[in-house]
């Protein structure tokens, strides 16, 4: 269902954006896009460095080139969130927010506001009476009618991006467990040979399985891991602040092997029977067979748009692992939580995750996958789609 709120004026619709965005933006543009009288959703963008300045209108080409992906896009304001005050000059960023015009104008985009939020005041290039100093920055708490039911997080666009605070007790049992299931995949399958499968021995026991005892909920894991799609659907119902010690086991030993992760991420987009299909491909094509286009295409943010329902559980997942997992395998999970991110058009903290496991694993396929997504600009293409 559409909610339809009026903004009486400006200000009032400034006092809509962090409401829409669901934080509230500091050293960002943010874009509104319209379709007549009736806005297509807010794109935040941060604002150039310094050093970027010389570059401006290649910045702005990209940023309209976005809007532009929007079929019914027509109309478009433009706010600049800066910590920069109107009293060093009036009105901060004015080449930005001029650049962002002419581009607007080429791409037969009307703009309808260009407004800024300064440290100190705010103001609009289109009100003739606007002060050389701006507007008190008190008018903006004037909210219109109907607004409060959008939620505001605490903080700013990089808010929320902190893994969950796991007790170290937790961490202790799922490295625990992640060795017994180790110990059962090769009791079940015959010692690891390969560097992925050696990526999980490491955690901190190094005697073999058959020194230790097989734990009976292992073995139970390994049958599990016999048909991943199931695996991966059911926990889609998991409660992910109370996972058991096996079950975050399980699946980062799947995230922490790029050929599982991927047909993870296919699955949790798109359901059951996606996932029997990825699971398919992956293996017709460790025999020599082309792999699918339109599984590929997913990967890169092309096809159906995924029931975002199914993505928030999947990144609760994934964050609650990573945060759980000892720091030598986070790199998997955090690649995941990053492209999962993305896929929900969180590229803020996509980014946060990716450099976080470029940090433990340099050259982590998926996490700099993500990361030239996001220093590009690049989105999902379902992103421009309505819903």
């Amino acid at each position: 269902m559409t909610t339809i709120i009026k903004a009486a004026g400006a200000a009032q619709f400034l006092s809509l954006i962090p409401r829409m965005l669901g934080y509230r933006p500091t050293q960002s543009v943010v874009m509104v896009p319209f379709d007549g009288s009736r806005s297509l959703g807010a794109m935040r963008i941060d604002l150039p460095a310094a050093s970027e300045f010389d570059e401006i209108d290649r910045i702005a080409a990209t940023l309209l080139g976005m809007v532009c992906r929007l079929p019914d896009a027509n109309g478009l304001a433009i706010i600049t969130y800066t910590d920069a005050g109107f009293a060093e000059g009036g009105m901060p960023h004015r080449s930005l927010s001029e650049a962002l015009q002419r581009r607007a104008e080429d791409c037969g985009i009307h703009v309808n506001d260009v407004l800024c939020v300064g440290a100190d005041a705010w103001g609009s290039q289109f009100d003739p009476l606007c002060p050389q100093f701006g507007r008190p920055l008190e008018e903006l708490q004037d909210e219109p009618e109907g607004a409060s039911h959008l939620n505001i997080a605490a903080g700013d666009q990089a808010a929320g991006a902190e893994l969950p605070e796991v007790d170290p007790e937790e961490s202790a049992r799922t490295a625990r467990a992640l060795r017994s299931l180790q110990d059962a995949v090769e009791l079940v399958c015959g010692p690891a040979v390969d560097a992925e499968s050696a990526a999980t021995e490491h955690t901190g026991d190094e005697a073999t399985a058959d020194d230790r005892r097989v734990d009976p909920q292992a073995l139970a894991a390994v049958c599990a891991l016999d048909d991943l799609p199931t695996l991966f659907e059911s926990a889609m119902g998991w409660d992910a602040a109370h996972l058991s010690p096996f079950d975050a086991a399980a699946l980062l030993w799947c995230l922490s092997r790029p050929a599982l992760r991927d047909i993870a991420l296919v699955q949790w987009c798109g359901g059951l029977a996606s996932g029997d299909e990825a699971l398919d491909a992956q293996l017709r094509w460790e025999s020599g067979e082309e792999y699918p286009t339109h599984l590929a295409m997913r990967m890169w943010g092309e096809g159906e748009r995924p029931d975002p329902d199914r993505l928030e559980a999947a990144l609760a997942l994934s964050r609650r692992i990573a945060a759980a997992a000892p720091r030598s395998l986070r790199a998997g999970p955090l690649a995941t939580c990053g492209w999962l991110a993305w896929a929900l058009g969180r590229s803020t903290h996509a980014e946060r995750y990716v450099v976080a496991a470029c940090e433990i694993e340099p050259e982590h396929g998926l996490a700099e996958i993500v990361r030239s997504f996001v220093h590009a600009g690049h989105l999902p293409d379902w992103a421009f789609r309505p819903r």
